[in-house]
């Protein structure tokens, strides 16, 4: 990751465009967590989703005739000019809008650490580069959201990055970079993030135990969403409950060395729960797929009991009675609640019951569609 050497490879009007779907994990998460991972090897089922028709996570860049970087967020409506080398180096400030982007070009080599090519100033590099570097970053999802929206616009970033200076990183160099870049930021957290976004479509992805951490990839049929029955029971709700997956990773990775042996258990039991549900994809049985849902939301809350927090039990109760399974994605406490109903006319009943009675005044239903393409790059 070191001895980096970017080159200018677009044309001096061009645009480079990346967009990412999320992710809902299925089954295994946490599974994919260090040091779990390291010490047994870890299996995730997950799926790659767009949001009301689009993928959420867009980023664009394009050469500046300043030789500086400009950075802007368009959902949270702030720039940044980074003119020196010690600014670049100043992303480890979790929840900033521009700690991904620095950490991402620190990585693409633009900074004496990372680069080959050693400069007196980041203007001399830029000189030396063609031009100065413009990127806006777009999360067209809420903060917290437990959709891995953080890993995956980290991967989308690096994906760009990687078009326009002419790196031409692979879908797994892409994905496991941006594990890297997760560690700079020590937001810490597993890999089936940005591979489930990064990557389309429904899959398992499994690994051994090592240092290695790049997963085999299984691909499931994506009948879960290519049959009208099945995709009319299944909503996403967000709950407009906030929480962010540092503070609760950290509690997670804590309990495994505190109870060892409960949580390993646990664990152990959270991955092959991960076969199973492959399994049970191959086979096609949309009520069996339901009733595995709902054991990896039991499971998740054996590990941690903060993942159910009273705000979202009352949501669930309003539905209870019209629904088979159901799950927050991500670490849990708050963000997406993805619903699976008994049938249609259950889906109708749970959106009318939460439409009549939000938690609050943010918690609504958004559209998804499983992602044929994963991350996607073009120019202009």
């Amino acid at each position: 990751y070191h001895n980096m050497q970017p080159k200018l490879n677009v044309f001096q009007d061009q645009i480079v465009w990346g967009r990412s779907p999320v992710r809902i994990d299925v089954a295994g998460g946490w599974s994919d967590t260090p040091p779990y991972s390291i010490i047994h090897g870890g299996a995730v089922v997950n799926m790659a989703i767009e949001l009301n028709g689009q993928p959420p996570l867009q980023v664009y860049i394009k050469p500046s005739k300043e030789y500086k970087i400009i950075l802007r967020s368009i959902d949270v409506g702030t720039r940044e000019d980074i003119t020196t080398y010690n600014e670049l180096a100043n992303f480890i400030q979790v929840g900033s809008a521009f700690s991904i982007p620095k950490a991402a070009l620190n990585l693409a080599g633009f900074h004496p650490k990372f680069s080959l090519e050693k400069f007196s100033s980041l203007r001399d590099q830029l000189k030396e580069f063609g031009s100065g570097i413009e990127i806006s970053t777009l999360a067209a999802i809420p903060k917290g959201s437990g959709l891995g929206t953080s890993s995956i616009l980290a991967a989308t970033v690096l994906g760009v990055l990687s078009d326009f200076c002419g790196f031409k990183w692979s879908q797994n160099d892409i994905s496991n970079r941006a594990l890297v870049l997760e560690q700079l930021l020590t937001t810490g957290g597993g890999w089936q993030d940005q591979y489930g976004g990064v990557l389309p479509g429904i899959k398992l992805l499994t690994t051994t135990k090592g240092g290695n951490q790049t997963p085999e990839i299984k691909w499931a049929p994506n009948f879960i969403f290519t049959k009208p029955e099945n995709k009319s029971r299944m909503l996403l709700y967000y709950t407009g409950i906030t929480r962010t997956a540092k503070n609760i990773l950290g509690e997670i990775v804590k309990g495994m060395f505190l109870n060892e042996s409960v949580n390993t258990s646990i664990l152990k039991d959270i991955k092959i729960h991960a076969f199973d549900t492959f399994n049970v994809l191959q086979g096609g049985n949309f009520n069996e797929f339901s009733d595995c849902i709902q054991l990896t939301w039991k499971q998740k809350q054996h590990l941690d009991s903060g993942t159910n927090p009273p705000e979202v039990q009352k949501i669930i109760h309003m539905i209870k009675d019209y629904v088979s399974a159901y799950k927050l994605p991500g670490a849990g406490g708050g963000g997406y609640l993805y619903i699976i109903a008994k049938d249609a006319e259950a889906a109708g009943r749970i959106r009318k019951r939460l439409n009549q009675n939000p938690p609050n005044d943010n918690a609504r239903f958004v559209n998804m569609d499983l992602s044929l393409t994963g991350f996607q790059v073009s120019r202009s």
